[in-house]
Formats: structure tokens, sequence, C-alpha cells
């Protein structure tokens, strides 16, 4: 396909929106954190458009490649996840009682977050190479098995967090496939068993599954008023901001930012940031752009040459949908603290490379769709 060609079948309406979550993110940062470093009030905001260029340059590799090629690798895919998230193990290092990231000379890799870009490409493969056994129990406890082995790594970095994200995308992967109903309602009952027994009964026969702080962040979202100046207290903080904001925001005398007592303000806890400076008008924009991302990638699923297409767009479209609701669900106390990201808001290369990767899945699958028509951003309405 040429340069031409494929700038005339891009999905320009996709793209605005997720430029426009970036820029968001970028300008709440710099307000967020212009007084952490002193002399120098740019550095985060700074450092986030270098993570937003490179993510972008990772987006437009992707997308001019047929994602089609992956249904051949989808083995060596699996092993580099696999393999990249197990070397944290023997050379991360700890931050904060965690072994997340690789240090490299420029920069930190942390192979949870791309594998979730890599296990999404293979999963899809995994599934649509064996769609004689959809609708089978076999097909749906293989897929689990596939992602429990990456997901498991990661949970006991720990990162509970981002290995529900991987529990997410396989259920969204599944049912986009076309898996039945009766499946998941089997699968949800195995987890209240699972969450039973990992929350009260093993704990109770002296098997510590969930580390400490992870049940005290359980306990504070089942009880609000918990421990207000200890793990509660990130949660107390981030609902006074938001609350404070109004309808339009404090602008400048946001004093839950900047007077820091809004920890995490430019990662997990960004949102209220969003809600104590700009109000609930500034939520709802930032909430509006979302809803145009998740729209035009369910509208590539549907419009998807093949069922690998769709799979994808809808396992993506979920698995933002997932983070989204996660991140502003705990930042308004009504989520447990998992440490999600806001997707293209929250600081961080690792995520923003990610997810600008994921979106490039969507262009190249957009971009081959057999009903997106020449001349139109994305083809029929």
């Amino acid at each position: 396909m040429d340069v031409r060609t494929c700038l005339r079948r891009l999905d320009y309406i996709l793209l605005a929106a997720v430029l426009g979550l970036v820029v968001y993110g970028v300008t709440t940062i710099y307000f967020a954190t212009r007084g952490d470093v002193a002399g120098d009030p740019l550095y985060y905001a700074r450092s986030q458009v270098i993570n937003a260029v490179v993510g972008l340059v990772a987006l437009a590799a992707v997308a001019v490649v047929d994602y089609g090629v992956y249904r051949r690798w989808q083995w060596p895919i699996y092993a580099v996840t696999v393999l990249s998230i197990a070397a944290v193990y023997a050379l991360g290092t700890v931050t904060r009682g965690s072994r997340r990231w690789i240090e490299l000379p420029f920069f930190n890799l942390q192979p949870s977050q791309i594998g979730l870009v890599l296990v999404t490409v293979a999963l899809g493969a995994f599934l649509v190479d064996r769609m004689e056994l959809l609708g089978t129990r076999r097909i749906t406890v293989e897929a689990l098995v596939y992602v429990a082995v990456p997901a498991s790594l990661v949970f006991f970095q720990p990162d509970f967090g981002t290995s529900t994200v991987y529990v997410a995308l396989v259920l969204a992967m599944l049912y986009f496939y076309g898996t039945p109903w009766t499946h998941f309602a089997a699968l949800a009952v195995v987890a209240v068993v699972a969450i039973v027994g990992v929350v009260w009964l093993l704990p109770a026969a002296g098997v510590e599954v969930v580390k400490p702080y992870q049940m005290d962040r359980l306990l504070v979202f089942l009880d609000p008023g918990r421990d207000p100046e200890g793990a509660g207290y990130n949660v107390r903080q981030s609902m006074i901001a938001v609350g404070s904001g109004g309808l339009t925001g404090r602008g400048d005398q946001a004093t839950q930012t900047t007077l820091d007592f809004l920890p995490e303000h430019h990662t997990d806890f960004i949102f209220a940031v969003i809600g104590e400076r700009f109000g609930f008008v500034g939520a709802l924009v930032l909430i509006g752009l979302y809803v145009v991302v998740l729209w035009r990638a369910l509208r590539i699923a549907r419009l998807s040459r093949d069922t690998y297409g769709s799979v994808l767009a809808g396992g993506i479209a979920a698995m933002l949908l997932f983070q989204i609701v996660v991140n502003i669900g705990m930042t308004l106390g009504i989520m447990p603290v998992t440490g999600i990201p806001l997707p293209f808001v929250s600081y961080g290369g690792a995520a923003m490379v990610s997810f600008l990767l994921l979106i490039g899945l969507l262009q190249s699958i957009h971009l081959r769709a057999a009903t997106t028509t020449p001349g139109v951003a994305g083809g029929r309405p």
C-alpha cells in the first residue's frame, strides 16, 4: 500500500481524538508538576512530549504493516512476551516494593505494558486459527491458560493492576470471537470462588497471595472511612480534589495539586487534577474524547476485512474501556486503587508507547478494511 493510499484511508477522527487526549494529558501534567522539580517547571511535561513523539512514530510504523503478518508470527511474539516479563525477575530494579522495570541506557523498559500489545496480536491469532473450536469449552480454557502465563508473571512482580488488564483483554477477545454466554457465566462463578479463596480462605490458612498493601487498598475500597491518614489517604485527597473543582474548575487555585496534598498527581490520580483544575466541564471533555476513541475502535471491528481484525479491534476497545473505567473509578473512590494508568493522559513512557501502538494496530486494520471507501476517512458511517 503506497503512502498516498495510506494517508487517504486513515481514520482521522480516531487520530484527532487520540492527539486531543495526548495534548490534554501533557497540559495537565504541566500544571500538576510545574513546581515539582526546582528550576525546571517543564521537566515532566517535556518528558511526556518525548514519550508521545516516540509513541507516534511507533504508531505510524505499525499502521503501515499489514496486521495479518502477526498471525504467522504468533508463537515467537508470545515467547518474546513471556521471556521479557520473566526477565524482570532477574534484571529488574525494585521500586516501591515492586520489580517491574528493566533499566536500559536511555530508558526504563516495562515489559508488562508492551506485553499487552504483544499478547493482543498473539491471542487474536491463536483464537482465529482455531475457528473450528468456536463454542467449545476447550478453546475457552486454552485461551485462558494462554494469557494466564504472562498475567501470572505480572501479578507476582507484584503488579495486580496490570495483571487484571490481561484478564480483561482475554475475556473481551473471547467475546468478540463469539464465545457463548454460558462460558462467561461459568467463569464468573469461578472468579467469585477464587476471590473468596484469595482474600479470606488462603490467608486464614497462612498462605499469602495478596500483598498486605494490596489488601489494605481493598479494605479501604470496601470501607472508605478506614485509615484516612494511611492506606485511604490517596483516595480521600483525590475525592476532595474532584469535589472542589465544581462545574468549571479552580484553575490556579487548585490547591490540592499545587500544595501537593494529592499524591501521584501526574500518574495514577491525574483525573483528580483534571477534576479540580478544569471541573466537571473539563472532565466531560476528556470523557467525550474517550467515547470517540471507543466508537471508532468498535467501528473498525465491524468494518474489518476478516475475523482476526475484528477480534483485535474489539479487544483493544474493551481493554481501553477497562483501564479508563478503573482509573477514573479509583479516583472517585468507586473502584479499588490498582495503579492502572489513564490511557494517553497519565505520565509514563511505557504506557504512552503501548497505548499508541494499539492505535497503530487499529489504523492498520482500518487501512485494509474491505468496506473503507477511498476519499472518505472511515468509510461507512
